[in-house]
């Protein structure tokens, strides 16, 4: 098991590796974290167009003994408020009993010949914890081509709060391998809540 000093300076490295405003998504960090140990984290830094410009985006998960704590940073203007480009850093904690749904996608190739533990083209993590629920609502109706009848509406209700894609070809096998552990332990210390 790593102890705590290693695993902050693990997470420290890979904030600077992302190069993203390292000293802000750092303060966000440890302002949420509040002095807790971490069990596990994933730092995703991704690339996004907005209209003709290129904006930077870094999702940062941690997880503590009690906490998930999910940091967005994200780099805004120059606009008609600043003419300087400027960053803001959010971090929202949930407390673990809150958490409902953690939904891992796994995708790989060559699927006949893959080996338990081997690698993934990508893995999609989806953490539910009822801060936001979308409906998906469609016309209901039925086989028959003739029928005019209002059948009503049919839906699904879903509770996906954050949902994180990591790829090989695009983050490497590091960030999906972290990805994975992390869902791992989410999962684990999801589970021992209800225990």
């Amino acid at each position: 098991m790593t102890d705590a000093s290693t695993m902050h300076g693990r997470l420290r490295t890979d904030i600077e590796r992302s190069g993203y405003y390292p000293a802000l998504v750092a303060d966000a960090l440890d302002t949420a974290l509040a002095g807790e140990p971490l069990v596990a984290y994933v730092v995703h830094h991704e690339a996004t167009f907005d209209r003709d410009e290129l904006r930077r985006h870094v999702t940062v998960l941690v997880l503590s003994p009690t906490r998930l704590i999910v940091g967005h940073t994200d780099e805004h203007g120059p606009d008609e408020s600043c003419p300087h480009p400027y960053a803001s850093a959010s971090t929202e904690a949930v407390r673990l009993e809150k958490v409902d749904s953690v939904v891992v996608t796994r995708v790989v190739a060559n699927p006949a010949r893959h080996k338990t533990g081997g690698p993934m083209r990508e893995v999609v993590l989806t953490i539910g914890w009822g801060a936001v629920s979308r409906i998906d609502m469609e016309p209901a109706g039925c086989t028959d081509p003739q029928c005019e009848a209002d059948h009503g509406y049919t839906g699904t209700a879903s509770n996906d709060d954050l949902s994180l894609r990591v790829s090989e070809a695009a983050d490497g096998p590091d960030v999906v391998a972290r990805t994975l552990a992390f869902a791992a332990a989410l999962s684990e210390a999801t589970a021992a809540r209800l225990r």
